[in-house]
């Protein structure tokens, strides 16, 4: 039964790791930095918690029992406790260290009272015992890796995850050794332990009754207007918001907190997008990206397009331009059009295996702030759309913004021109982004035209003097010195995460 404790509570400990660098990536991006932050801080706390640990081994029982207690407190209401202070006090990461903090510190407390406890129920010699302590905990961590992602949070989430981790942390932790070690323990201290124990039952069970509201609460504090659709799906948060006014209505997509379009001027930015790429080629057109649907509208409005592929991470995104009715407004049911074909794939590892060419490609990315993003605006990348181009193709790339992250903006110019294309890099005003930016780019050798198709459909935005002025980028935001973003090193997230920061 020891060994069963130190299972579960190794699993526990392992969930509550992973729930903290996951939030983090969800709210703050950089994947990297966050699980680097948790883990290097709950490893050095650990070590402390074991050394704190070492005058209470005198009193095991009753100390490890405090210790699972306020280590399921603690761990379950983590999420929730660092959400709160990402939405209201701006104080995540400091929130972040000190949680990791004082997780860390008593999941390294438990080894050296646990090993006290199995020595009390069998006595072996320290080889055996440590042997014994640290398989149950490493198998206990191979069960809580893999519930975390492929259970709990599809499941339940973020934060009733944490809080029903919390739970099965104070059954097994303290219930279970109070049972075998009740003997030991005098009466005062073992009923004090035991309403200790309901009490942390009661504040994470009331704390789950109470998270839906609260993660409503929180997520409408990051968003100024009215949220009208909320899912966490297995890839990203997708939040849709509504203003009603006077005006039109306002419709805004964002992805993991990122805005992705607004529905008052996003026809400025798919325009720009789609139609100087249209002025070549373009019977056979691929999206990378775009699961929204909008670029993919601009695309069809070509009667010469004999088909349109469209490559999407999420399937629920899809789902969503399909059938959710403001988006399919906005897309004007382009997905029901026959010459549509949607791949539910990774782009990456999707066109590492591609053997058709097109004529067109468009890549409609959300911003590189974060590696698993950031490869897809990699030399690697961009060598492997090369490959997929027919003869005279051509490829544009969503490129950011060249007046708040400069640097990110000629990176990706430079990293697409370092995978053998010719480029054009342009910007136009997107009032709900600032100025953005594109790339368009051939393989041909010489930099494509940035031009207007001659059988254009009627446009809102672009025109040819719009585009001739789209080329011209101000003194202090021209080509700088700037590295390519390559695989294995992702210059694209330290430059998005300084200036971004910045601005």
């Amino acid at each position: 039964m020891i060994l069963a404790a130190v299972f579960t509570c190794a699993a526990c400990g392992l969930v509550y790791e992973l729930a903290l660098v996951a939030l983090g990536s969800y709210l703050v991006g950089n994947s990297v930095t966050q699980a680097s932050i948790v883990l290097s801080v709950m490893v050095f706390a650990m070590g402390v918690g074991s050394l704190a640990a070492k005058p209470l081994q005198g009193r095991a029982v009753v100390a490890f029992a405090v210790v699972e207690g306020a280590l399921a407190l603690i761990g379950g209401v983590s999420v929730l406790a660092l959400y709160a202070a990402f939405a209201w006090l701006d104080l995540y990461v400091p929130a972040l260290v000190v949680v990791s903090f004082a997780v860390g510190a008593l999941i390294g407390a438990e080894i050296p009272l646990l090993m006290t406890l199995l020595q009390r129920i069998r006595k072996q010699d320290a080889g055996s015992a440590v042997a014994d302590l640290f398989a149950a905990d490493y198998v206990g961590a191979l069960l809580g890796g893999l519930a975390f992602p492929f259970l709990l949070l599809p499941a339940f989430g973020h934060i009733k995850g944490a809080l029903l981790v919390g739970v099965v942390n104070a059954v097994a932790g303290m219930a279970v050794v109070l049972w075998l070690f009740r003997r030991d323990v005098g009466r005062v201290a073992r009923a004090a332990l035991a309403l200790g124990m309901v009490a942390v039952l009661g504040v994470l069970g009331g704390t789950y009754a109470m998270a839906d509201g609260f993660e409503v609460s929180a997520r409408q504090a990051l968003y100024s207007d009215p949220i009208a659709l909320s899912e966490r799906t297995r890839y990203q948060e997708i939040v849709i918001t509504r203003q009603a006014g006077l005006g039109p209505s306002d419709l805004r997509l964002f992805l993991n907190g990122d805005l992705q379009f607004s529905s008052v001027d996003e026809y400025r930015y798919h325009e720009s997008l789609v139609h100087p790429l249209m002025s070549g080629p373009h019977g056979r057109v691929l999206v990378l990206g775009g699961g929204d649907g909008l670029a993919l509208r601009e695309v069809l409005r070509y009667k010469d397009v004999r088909s349109a592929t469209l490559v999407e991470l999420d399937p629920e995104m899809l789902h969503l331009a399909r059938t959710y009715r403001p988006i399919v407004s906005l897309n004007d049911r382009s997905f029901e059009d026959p010459r549509v074909r949607t791949v539910e794939a990774d782009a990456f590892s999707w066109l590492r295996g591609l053997t058709e060419r097109f004529d067109a490609i468009i890549v409609d990315m959300p911003d590189p702030d974060d590696v698993s993003t950031a490869k897809l605006y990699s030399v690697e990348f961009y060598g492997m759309v090369r490959r997929a181009l027919a003869p005279g193709g051509r490829m544009v790339v969503q490129s950011g913004s060249p007046y708040f992250a400069p640097k990110s903006f000629w990176s990706i110019e430079k990293s697409i021109a370092a995978a053998g294309f010719a480029t054009t890099p342009y910007h136009v005003d997107v009032p709900s982004f600032g100025d953005w930016g594109f790339v368009l780019a051939s393989p041909a050798g010489t930099a494509p035209a940035l031009e207007l198709a001659a059988g254009v459909p009627g446009l809102r935005f672009l025109d040819g003097a719009v585009l001739q002025a789209a080329t011209v980028f101000p003194k202090d935001r021209r080509s700088r010195d700037v590295e390519v973003n390559t695989l294995v090193h992702p210059r694209l997230v330290e430059y998005e995460g300084e200036e971004w920061k910045n601005s």
